[in-house]
């Protein structure tokens, strides 16, 4: 057996024998591309204090990473379709690490937000990339548990990140947290060359450039809108990038519904399965972000624990993902799609509305349960979501759908950390106000109700003051964490609400295990033996 994966999966014979080995670079390919979200909150204070972040700078810290991820996939996965899957995935996996490297090296804001936004274009090539070499590499009867172990490797970066960012924060600056990506990467490179085998689609005609450029603008704007406008106030410039985000919409629907090859036949979204799958994908993610970057802040800065016990506490999550992905695995060809989506997302909106209870004096027990519920629900919900959407698409498509997969999954995670985190920040600035009062300095006050390390930082600035005293510096402190739990509670209870809106909208527009068949076999489905397939294996009637 030669070292190189040489024979494209089209001219294969039979099921490609090291699938599985590719698989594993697969999911460590996506690993690294969650992990770049996930991780950076961890090492978020770290960062601040070096950098001097100020709350808008870090946001975009964050943030740059985000949007080009989210604007650039449908379009790079398109690319990848036409040109070559594994090429698309080992330049992203190159362009990725070239920004982890420069990230790693500077100290200044805006050079930290470049080399972000650089690694946020390689991810946009490699998340897309890696979901259609899944689809495109498995035969279609092992295709449900390719992709739940794809899905399983999304939500155990999510837990993974700020474990393997705690850790290097131990002993090294936050620079490694960049670092790190680079071996990882260079790994998957290798693996990909040597086990992941060459995929394009047949007969692809013209890329339709600019259904992808009004989908850029579209989805850009839209995240920008989203992420400054709560933060900063919805000025001329939000204001400005969401009304483009409406043009580009309303534009790139009449354009790709008149085009002949279109980027995303839109009329996708009249299909039941299709829709209902992306809904789910988007609302789960959009609660799972935000209760990440939430906890993970009160577990820092309201019990004390450093980034490698921060990372620790987030492991069952991680665990609970695989558990919920083995039992999707086991019952989704017995009860169906519908169920396991909407279960999943039922007990994932419980375990958001539990962290309502949270208080000043809150533990990390209190905030167990719901993260092993978020954790069980996206083992539940997301694989038989993902495969139903990658299914609506022909094998011509497969970067597309990916593209579209993926794209839902991170709109809703940025929508889901600028929404909420917007409200969080005014419930704490609220609360903070409420029970501190005229007791500090104008500006002093004014810097503590920017964040809750801005908070203690200016409690830890009146316990220096001789004049203040221990007594009045800790009262400082309480006021701040109970502050932040009262955040926490009312964002959660907001985040629940949306969460639990978003359930019910699920389960009616998700077809039960009749109405999968009956819509995939309609006539102008456009993939209808695609579907259809792929509702057989979900609901167990053949193989």
């Amino acid at each position: 057996m030669p070292f190189l994966a040489n024979t494209p999966v089209e001219k294969m014979t039979g099921p490609y024998a090291r699938r599985w080995w590719a698989l594993l670079v697969l999911c460590l390919s996506l690993l690294i591309t969650v992990m770049a979200n996930t991780s950076l909150i961890v090492a978020a204070p770290d960062m601040t204090t070096d950098l001097g972040l100020s709350s808008s700078d870090l946001q975009w810290v964050v943030d740059s990473y985000t949007v080009p991820y989210a604007a650039l996939m449908l379009v790079l996965g398109a690319i990848g379709d036409k040109y070559s899957r594994r090429g698309a995935l080992v330049l992203g996996l190159l362009i990725f690490a070239g920004g982890s490297v420069m990230g790693s090296m500077v100290d200044e804001t805006s050079l930290v937000i470049a080399a972000r936004a650089i690694m946020g274009v390689g991810a946009a090539v490699v998340m897309p990339a890696t979901l259609s070499l899944v689809v495109a590499t498995f035969p279609r009867s092992e295709r449900a548990k390719a992709i739940t172990a794809w899905a399983a490797t999304s939500g155990l970066a999510v837990a993974v990140g700020p474990l393997v960012s705690g850790w290097l924060l131990e002993d090294h600056a936050w620079g490694s947290t960049f670092l790190i990506n680079v071996p990882i990467a260079v790994l998957a490179v290798f693996g990909a060359l040597a086990l992941v085998p060459p995929s394009k689609a047949e007969g692809m005609g013209r890329i339709d450039y600019v259904g992808g450029l009004l989908s850029i603008v579209t989805v850009g704007s839209l995240i920008y809108a989203a992420i400054e406008g709560p933060h900063s106030g919805w000025g001329a410039g939000p204001v400005t990038a969401a009304v483009v985000a409406g043009a580009g919409l309303v534009a790139f629907v009449a354009w790709e519904l008149r085009h002949p090859h279109p980027m995303l036949d839109v009329r996708k979204f009249a299909l039941r399965p299709f829709s209902g799958a992306m809904l789910a994908v988007l609302f789960f993610f959009f609660g799972m972000f935000a209760v990440i970057y939430y906890s993970t802040q009160f577990l820092q800065f309201v019990l004390g624990y450093d980034a490698l016990d921060t990372g620790l506490r987030l492991l069952p999550l991680g665990g609970a993902v695989f558990l919920g992905s083995a039992l999707t695995g086991l019952f989704t060809p017995k009860l169906g799609v519908k169920v396991m989506v909407v279960t999943g997302m039922a007990i994932g909106t419980a375990g958001m509305f539990l962290l309502t209870q949270i208080d000043k004096g809150s533990t990390y027990g209190d905030f167990l349960a719901p993260l092993m519920m978020l954790g069980l629900a996206l083992g539940l919900a997301i694989s038989p979501a993902t495969d139903t959407i990658m299914g609506s698409f022909p094998e011509s498509e497969l970067g597309v759908g990916g593209g579209v997969n993926d794209t839902a999954l991170e709109l809703g995670g940025a929508l889901g950390i600028a929404v909420l985190g917007s409200l969080l920040g005014t419930a704490y600035r609220d609360e903070l106000t409420d029970l501190v009062g005229n007791r500090l300095p104008g500006e002093a006050m004014e810097t503590a109700k920017d964040s809750v390390g801005a908070g203690l930082a200016v409690a830890e600035r009146v316990a220096q003051d001789p004049s203040a005293g221990p007594q009045q510096a800790q009262a400082a402190v309480d006021a701040v964490h109970q502050a932040f739990a009262h955040g926490v509670a009312q964002t959660s209870l907001i985040g629940g609400i949306i969460m639990a809106a978003g359930t019910l909208i699920v389960l009616a527009v998700l077809p039960g295990r009749r109405g999968f068949a009956k819509q995939s076999a309609e006539p102008g489905a456009g993939t209808a033996a695609s579907e259809a397939a792929t509702v057989r294996e979900h609901t167990g009637s053949t193989h």
